[in-house]
């Protein structure tokens, strides 16, 4: 009788991976960081700064190298699940899932065994406490997942935050819906034509030119494939630090 307890319950974790799996899952790993109110999760490896004012809010978190991509994935979404058929399953909250935005980096921690659970080769999500204790007991510290990439849904439009100097534009490209993270960008000024724009680091791209006092406008193509033109989106009178908001939004 106990073995064939043993074998229903191996086959029905099994089935639940397999289905996972064709639904187009991936295993990985998730932790948490940044305090009960997520407030240490503000900044990060992406440029944001307030992930409130990005549009981006506590749901949130640090993706390992693997995930991260040098910065590309930034402002993707995935949807977590923990995963009760593997060991440490004991601690999921059954039934729960959430969406987090890409918004930080977990750097390896080369003090560990194979840079520990952000090291290379590694789908580790190190989610904001709140997001995290959606679907774990706070007190396992970690809990296996599964996650998939999805649709990024955002409240407004895309954002650009500008930084730079006199000769060089950095520009923060934030709350993009759809893909939810930028493949190409260029930028126009009121006396230039189109400047291609390269990723600088994380969600900030750069443009080598001195555009200071003349309008902007901006063509950015989101790693869904779709693009959209901003035009005239930023006045000339834009200084360093301001973030301008607009009208549009992808959906791919």
């Amino acid at each position: 009788m106990e073995m064939t307890k043993s074998l229903i319950l191996f086959c029905t974790a099994l089935a639940a991976c397999l289905a996972l799996a064709a639904a187009g899952w991936s295993p990985g790993t998730a932790t948490f960081y940044g305090g009960a109110d997520g407030s240490g999760t503000m900044g990060g490896a992406c440029g944001y700064d307030n992930l409130y004012n990005a549009g981006y809010g506590v749901n949130n978190a640090a993706l390992s190298t693997t995930l991260f991509n040098d910065g590309a994935s930034c402002g993707q979404c995935y949807r977590i699940t923990c995963d009760r058929s593997r060991p440490g399953g004991q601690n999921c909250k059954p039934g729960n899932s959430i969406t987090v935005t890409a918004t930080n980096l977990c750097p390896p921690n080369y003090a560990l065994p194979a840079g520990g659970w952000c090291g290379p080769g590694r789908p580790h999500f190190d989610m904001s406490q709140p997001a995290w204790e959606h679907i774990g007991v706070y007190q396992a510290g970690i809990v296996p997942v599964q996650y998939q990439q999805v649709k990024c849904s955002r409240s407004g439009g895309v954002r650009f935050g500008i930084a730079g100097s006199n000769y060089f534009l950095l520009v923060n490209m934030q709350n993009l819906a759809g893909s939810g993270s930028v493949g190409a960008a260029m930028v126009k000024g009121d006396k230039t034509g189109w400047i291609h724009m390269s990723r600088n680091w994380g969600a900030n791209w750069q443009a080598l030119a001195g555009l200071v006092g003349q309008g902007l406008s901006f063509s950015v193509t989101s790693t869904g494939g779709q693009r959209i033109q901003f035009l005239n989106v930023v006045p000339a009178w834009w200084q360093f630090g301001m973030v301008f908001s607009t009208n549009k939004n992808f959906i791919h």
